[in-house]
């Protein structure tokens, strides 16, 4: 049994890998009458972007903050329309932010008669999310909360032309660094939105327009944010989810993009550190117990079986990837394939606890003091009994608990949520006495057995040695 500390939300949780090789765009360019003019400072962020909603993605370098637009300026929002604005919603709050990934989706281009709607399409777009695997299984390990932002004008630059300017909340604008489909946003007015909501782990923000595109930010916890990945997406186009799916693959995953670029050639480093890219053969995998050596051979719901298939991380030649396809080569295929699906698991685990307890691990218990828990809602339901045993429905997640004294498991105790000390087995002997709840998630898309002492939460409390009841 180990003992994980409980110190998921340390800044570091979610580093997720720098997007590298900035490549210059090859999408059309806006016309020069379009483009805008510098504004106070020349922070440039790497940005990803996808072209075609069914394609691979291209990356690029972006201003970090909107540049200031020629004859527009930003209108002062009325003492209603102020009202509105920052509120916070709760899209989808499963348990505490200590024991969650906090996700804050911002709206921008909804004015203040147009929130309904952006909570609407909040709803939409987190359901498209959580309709594909491993996000649909751990819903439960998820806090989304929501901030109302009021623009002054509805829709965002960009739309329906490049020339087209429009003073919104976040000064989020297709035709970011001349590239079309990609839509960028102000970062300083995304985080001052996000520092609205009780955490923000990452953030996605809604852009309100029926035209495809949409972005994601990376490396943004080196710019000293609390929060690693920004998404963009619009709001009305129904391919525009897949963006923020596979940018969280980056951001909480650490997922490597499986795409390449011609320019790249051949890579001609050493082992690289992404979890989905190798410079192995499956037979070197097997023989060094490499990457995803457990993997090979399965059938995988990305499509075929895993193995190698060269190219990845842009580089066509000298770099293999698990499978022939995935959402982190295209977005025409919806699926993780199963390293990247155990990596994502990993992810969730870092930043969220599947076991939670209001009755505090610092204080000492007494023998007839109850001990409440709560598993995370992962593909469970109650039972309906006394003892809080909960059945399984079918899905990736797993979770199982069981209790410990003093390091020796009460098999009899298995799913209770909220037994005593005295009815685990422990007495009044003057002698101090530990107990212990564990949940561990029994999934058969972890394969890794570190990955499953990640999925492994504990939590203890030591029993006073005298005293049958008592908090």
């Amino acid at each position: 049994m180990r003992i994980r500390p409980r110190t998921h939300r340390a800044a570091g949780a979610l580093a997720g890998l720098a997007l590298a090789g900035l490549l210059a765009a090859t999408a059309a360019t806006a016309p020069a009458s379009a483009a805008p003019t510098a504004s106070g400072g020349d922070r440039r962020v790497a940005a990803e972007y996808f072209p075609d909603p069914g394609g691979s993605g291209r990356t690029v370098e972006v201003p970090a903050n909107t540049p200031v637009r020629k004859g527009k300026s930003a209108a002062p929002l009325s003492a209603a329309e102020a009202a509105v604005d920052g509120t916070v919603g709760e899209q989808a709050v499963t348990g505490p932010s200590d024991d969650r990934l906090d996700i804050v989706i911002v709206g921008d281009g909804y004015t203040a008669g147009q929130q309904g709607d952006f909570h609407a399409d909040a709803t939409a777009k987190w359901a498209d999310i959580t309709a594909l695997e491993p996000y649909k299984s751990y819903q439960g390990l998820f806090n989304v909360w929501t901030v109302d932002a009021v623009s002054n004008e509805s829709g965002i630059s960009g739309d329906p032309g490049a020339d087209t300017v429009k003073d919104t909340a976040l000064g989020s604008y297709f035709w970011c660094s001349g590239i079309e489909r990609l839509i960028c946003t102000d970062i300083d007015k995304v985080a001052a939105y996000a520092a609205k909501a009780p955490a923000a782990d990452l953030v996605v923000v809604i852009a309100n327009s029926t035209k495809y595109g949409g972005a994601g930010y990376s490396g943004l916890l080196a710019e000293g944010r609390p929060f690693n990945g920004v998404s963009t997406l619009s709001s009305d186009h129904a391919s525009s989810s897949l963006i923020a799916a596979h940018e969280i693959g980056h951001s909480v995953g650490l997922l490597d993009d499986e795409y390449t670029y011609p320019e790249y050639g051949t890579w001609t480093g050493g082992e690289p550190g992404g979890i989905n890219s190798t410079t192995y053969t499956a037979a070197q995998l097997t023989e060094k117990q490499a990457k995803w050596y457990r993997w090979l051979g399965q059938s995988d719901p990305a499509g075929g079986t895993v193995g190698t298939f060269e190219g990845s991380a842009y580089y066509p030649l000298g770099l293999n990837r698990p499978t022939e396809s995935s959402i982190m080569r295209e977005l025409n295929n919806t699926e993780f394939n199963l390293p990247g699906r155990e990596a994502m698991i990993a992810g969730f685990y870092r930043a969220g606890n599947a076991l939670s307890s209001t009755v505090d691990t610092k204080n000492p218990v007494g023998p007839g003091r109850r001990i409440a828990v709560s598993l995370a809602d992962l593909n469970t339901s109650a039972a309906g009994t006394a003892a809080g045993s909960r059945t399984h429905r079918p899905g990736l997640a797993r979770p199982e608990l069981r209790w410990y004294v003093d390091g020796v498991e009460k098999v009899s105790a298995r799913g209770r949520t909220a037994p005593t000390p005295a009815a685990l087995g422990v007495r009044a002997d003057g002698r101090g006495h530990r107990v212990t709840a564990e949940a561990v998630d029994r999934t058969d898309a972890i394969r890794d057995p570190a990955v499953r002492a990640l999925a492994t939460d504990t939590l203890t409390w030591n029993v006073r040695a005298t005293g049958h009841r008592g908090r």
